[in-house]
């Protein structure tokens, strides 16, 4: 085996490499062994997913410098002193629903100024350009007219991704005076400003934490167990390689030669999605971002090397994990039980008291304690969970042995030989139970002001609109009055000085005043809650809050409240309306809805935690199914022979009960402690949140159900191979 003209590897006069003899017969080989279909698919499967994760990752980043590169490009330039402006520009911000956007009043100083990118003309007094995006969602509340006639949409080129939430207005007439100072003056675009998406998104290296820590990781272990599915007769075959004087050079070509083509199929069909995105604009689930496929497209070289390297990685994988083992000289048999390394256990001790000790740290700190203990924790308490399998089976064995059952005799038995079976059963179900546990966690956890927000608009609705401006004048108010929807009544929110400080008072017309059940008087008088939606302005603005009626009933300030016994969504998109239309400069919502807006941001990052960790989630499942079926063929094969001894096949669905079964719900029960525990320290730490019970039970009685499921196809599986096994001299 050691020269090229072997006859064991090379026919005499073929004229073939002796790496191209090798690798044909590491694929014959693949293709005649036990199992191969199964490995087959578990090395495809794994490669598939560590190339998609890792074109993630590179269309993530070419996402983050094509918005990164359009926001440059459409951020104002301020004119600089002495420069004469050619246009005039404002942002504020308003929301569809929950989630916020912004819009921007644009004004042309002069002919030939140039209109915001992704706009192909200036739009006319009084009409607006709205995104693609936000036109869409908007529909329903009234976006289409909220800002002025909509006379087109923004281009790509003028948002951070297609599914940006944009518009552009502009005024029905130029701004003058005061209100002018509110106005940017501008000399072009191509300045970096803020706006939009690059205010609310989480930074790149966020991302690809994310990326790496909840679908990398997982894609990682699958790989691990797809090249160690049907090791035991891929071991054989390095044995006698070795023996027969092969390699290790020798060895590895074999080995290559199996799993090449399943790792090339593997690859390629992790390159779809993103050969996919690169063609289309591909919406993600859950989060709703639409990639810009011209971003994906300009990064091809770098995918096409990422591609190349998960293939590289692969194959090394199938090397590096199957080594020639040593006998050190002996000839007595290899000990057949496995055997949990002791490091697995202090790590275990590691992430606990890593755990504990962030109960005394500052709270920044803390999170990253709590998450490094708790990915620690999901690692290593497996192992520990193997090992008490051990005990448990063991125990099994004892008691099938004293009452007679076989069943249980084998299973346990076999359980406390093999508990790797155990570790795998309950690293899926321990990350799967505790990432979805996780996830609802921080999607709970909001501010006490959110919650205040959250039960103001489910006792009074819309009934109360907050509209803030930058000033305005009799006009503005009275044509602001006239534009609002039937059975509004508008108030102002004024301030005093007094001896004690400021004095919040609430200023409207008698009629408004008596609607709402409130004194009409000049003098500050304080407000009775008589009516529920005078109760939340006081949870709002105060218990000191008063009332008083002036001449004009206007009082300084910038805030009005639209007072209405409407309390539908409709009644907001009028109001709304109605400020944007009639007002200067104007931000409109719902009383509290600032806080719930604020809050947004985080809700879009759990989805997208959400989104990463149920995928992560969905490959941890098929790395636990295919180490379960590998199990299964091991199973089946070694416990066909009791068919002879006992001539029955229903002892088979004892032993998968007590070998598979039994050390799941074990595992499942175990890992629900465990959760329950590390979700009460996180809980004792930050404020807002709540763990479901309801959540942690359905998911630990579905873990309990897929336990069954599991037992119940070994028994289906172990007993079809028994009706056709064979001795065979192996």
């Amino acid at each position: 085996m050691s020269g090229a003209d072997s006859p064991a590897v090379r026919r005499p006069g073929s004229g073939r490499r002796l790496w191209w003899q090798l690798l044909r017969v590491g694929a014959s080989a693949g293709r005649a062994a036990r199992g191969s279909r199964l490995r087959f698919l578990a090395l495809l499967l794994a490669a598939a997913f560590l190339t998609t994760a890792a074109l993630a990752a590179v269309a993530a980043a070419a996402a983050y410098d094509g918005r990164d590169a359009r926001e440059r490009a459409r951020g104002p330039v301020l004119a600089a002193h002495g420069q004469a402006p050619v246009a005039l520009w404002l942002a504020t911000s308003d929301s569809i629903g929950s989630t916020p956007h912004w819009f921007v009043k644009i004004w042309p100083l002069t002919a030939t100024a140039p209109p915001p990118p992704g706009l192909k003309a200036w739009p006319a007094p009084g009409e607006a350009v709205l995104s693609p995006e936000l036109a869409r969602v908007g529909a329903a509340e009234g976006i289409t007219s909220r800002y002025g006639r909509v006379s087109g949409v923004i281009g790509e080129s003028g948002l951070a991704s297609p599914a940006e939430r944009l518009a552009y207005a502009r005024p029905l007439k130029a701004p003058e005076g005061k209100e002018r100072e509110d106005w940017t003056p501008i000399s072009g675009y191509g300045r970096a400003w803020g706006l939009g998406e690059a205010l609310t998104v989480q930074s790149l290296t966020m991302m690809m934490t994310g990326i790496g820590g909840l679908l990398g990781l997982p894609a990682l272990a699958f790989c691990v167990i797809a090249v160690r599915v049907g090791s035991a007769p891929r071991d054989r075959r390095t044995q006698l390689l070795g023996a027969i004087g092969a390699g290790r050079r020798h060895r590895a070509l074999v080995d290559l030669g199996e799993a090449l083509l399943p790792v090339v199929c593997g690859v390629l069909a992790g390159c779809v999605p993103f050969a996919l995105a690169t063609a289309v604009e591909v919406r993600l689930p859950e989060t709703g971002f639409v990639l810009n496929r011209h971003d994906v497209r300009a990064v091809w070289p770098l995918a096409l090397g990422c591609a190349a390297g998960v293939f590289v990685l692969m194959l090394t994988m199938v090397v590096a994990l199957h080594r020639l083992g040593r006998t050190k000289g002996t000839t007595r048999p290899r000990r057949l039980a496995e055997r949990v390394p002791h490091w697995r256990f202090a790590g275990l001790g590691a992430s606990v008291v890593v755990l504990l000790a962030g109960q005394f740290v500052h709270s920044k700190a803390y999170i990253i304690m709590f998450a490094v203990g708790t990915i620690g924790c999901w690692a290593f308490l497996p192992s520990l969970i193997g090992r008490i399998g051990r005990r448990l089976g063991t125990g099994m064995a004892a008691a099938g042995r004293r009452r007679g059952g076989i069943g249980m005799l084998v299973g346990g038995r076999w359980t406390a030989a093999h508990p790797g079976v155990v570790i795998r059963l309950a690293t899926a179900v321990i990350i799967g139970l505790g990432l979805v546990v996780q996830l609802q966690l921080w999607t709970s956890r909001s501010s006490d002001m959110v919650r205040e927000a959250d039960a103001t608009r489910s006792r009074i609705g819309t009934g109360v609109t907050v509209v803030r401006t930058g000033g305005f004048t009799d006009a503005d108010l009275a044509r602001f009055g006239a534009a609002l929807p039937a059975g509004s009544d508008l108030l102002v929110v004024g301030t005093q000085e007094t001896e004690t400080g400021l004095l919040t008072t609430l200023d409207g017309p008698c009629p408004a005043m008596r609607r709402l059940h409130l004194s009409c008087t000049a003098a500050a008088l304080p407000m009775t809650p008589a009516d529920p939606r005078v109760g939340e302005l006081l949870r709002w603005y105060g218990t000191d809050t008063r009332t008083a009626v002036t001449p004009g009933w206007r009082r300084a300030g910038n805030t009005l409240l639209v007072v209405s016994a409407h309390k539908d969504t409709a009644q907001l998109t009028a109001v709304k309306e109605a400020a944007f239309t009639a007002l200067p400069h104007a931000e409109a919502g719902a009383l509290g809805d600032e806080w719930v807006l604020g809050a947004s941001n985080m809700r879009r990052n759990v989805r997208w935690v959400m989104m990463l960790g149920t995928s992560g989630l969905l490959v941890l499942l098929a790395a636990a199914g295919v180490s379960t079926m590998a199990e299964f063929r091991r199973f089946s094969t070694a416990l066909a022979p009791l068919v002879v001894l006992t001539g029955r096949t229903r002892v088979f669905r004892s032993v998968a009960f007590w070998h598979l079964t039994v050390p799941m719900v074990f595992s499942v029960g175990v890992a629900m402690v465990f959760i329950f525990w590390d979700s009460t320290l996180f809980l004792s730490r930050t404020s807002g949140g709540h763990l479901s019970t309801g959540l942690l039970l359905t998911g630990g009685a579905g873990a309990a159900v897929l336990a069954l499921l599991t037992g119940a196809l070994a028994s289906v599986v172990t007993t079809r191979a028994a009706r056709r096994w064979r001795p065979v001299a192996d």
